[in-house]
């Protein structure tokens, strides 16, 4: 039986990152995907020009449709840009009875600039962070669910540590933005699990944070268990960036189908 992954997000239309990144994710983890789109973009490689939002409501009727035809064996949370389409979200999933949720929270834009209000962070913290299985801050994010900062591994347990106390959610910090590395740590509310990565030369990271979360939901949606899934996902990520992918104006995609590239070599 192919596994069935449903992706929760916005529509990137440049195919870079968001429902785009997700589909060729879970494609290429020879999984079968699905979606509930929540935000239409207007964006490419240079910066995001235009957003309109889903209404909560058709957010809703589009998970309603997917899991009474097709129940998922596995569901990747992205961008939900607004505190109704959270609390959409949020009760559809406990009405569905959804497993294996992989929570992406898209807060914080790359160039730094917060992308969900104060209503909307707290309505993330409430009713959809304590449904997840595992939640996939990068730091800025951790920051901001922790209230600490981090400059350090020892601060990054730390929020580590007080994101997971009240949610009681595995955490997963990404270190993309570090200067030094890219280790991520994984806390499960038992014990810290570093997966030490040293930082790949290459400036094309768009989609990167949407790739490793369905990638992970691919993990979870085949049986793994989520240190497991995470370790797939990392090696997924690696090989994608390792490709040296150019493509566009500015920071570029990820090229999600790279394992089928003849020749190619996946360290």
């Amino acid at each position: 039986m192919i596994k069935a992954v449903l992706t929760i997000a916005g529509s990137d239309s440049s195919g870079g990152a968001g429902i785009q990144a997700d589909i060729k994710t879970i494609t290429c983890f020879g999984m079968y995907a699905m979606s509930a789109i929540t935000s239409l973009t207007a964006q490419n490689t240079t910066g995001v020009y235009g957003v309109s939002d889903v209404a909560p409501e058709f957010v809703a009727k589009q998970l309603d449709c997917v899991f009474e035809d097709i129940f998922p064996d596995s569901v990747k949370i992205g961008m939900v840009s607004n505190a109704g389409i959270i609390r959409a979200t949020a009760n559809s999933l406990k009405m569905h009875r959804a497993r294996n949720i992989v929570l992406d929270p898209v807060m914080i834009s790359t160039s730094g600039s917060p992308l969900l209000q104060q209503d909307a962070i707290d309505e993330l913290n409430s009713s959809l962070l304590p449904l997840a299985s595992i939640v996939t801050p990068n730091i800025p994010e951790a920051e901001a669910l922790s209230g600490t900062r981090i400059k350090d591994k020892a601060d990054t347990e730390k929020a580590a540590e007080i994101i997971y106390s009240r949610c009681k959610t595995a955490v997963l910090i990404k270190g993309g933005h570090s200067v030094h590395d890219a280790d991520d740590l994984l806390f499960d509310g038992t014990e810290f699990k570093w997966f030490l990565s040293p930082k790949i030369d290459n400036s094309n990271t768009h989609g990167t944070g949407c790739t490793l979360s369905s990638a992970i939901a691919c993990g979870l949606a085949d049986g793994r268990s989520i240190s497991d899934s995470v370790t797939a996902a990392k090696k997924y990520i690696n090989g994608a960036l390792r490709a040296n992918f150019d493509i566009g104006k500015g920071s570029g995609p990820l090229l999600h189908n790279y394992r089928f590239i003849p020749d190619f070599t996946e360290e």
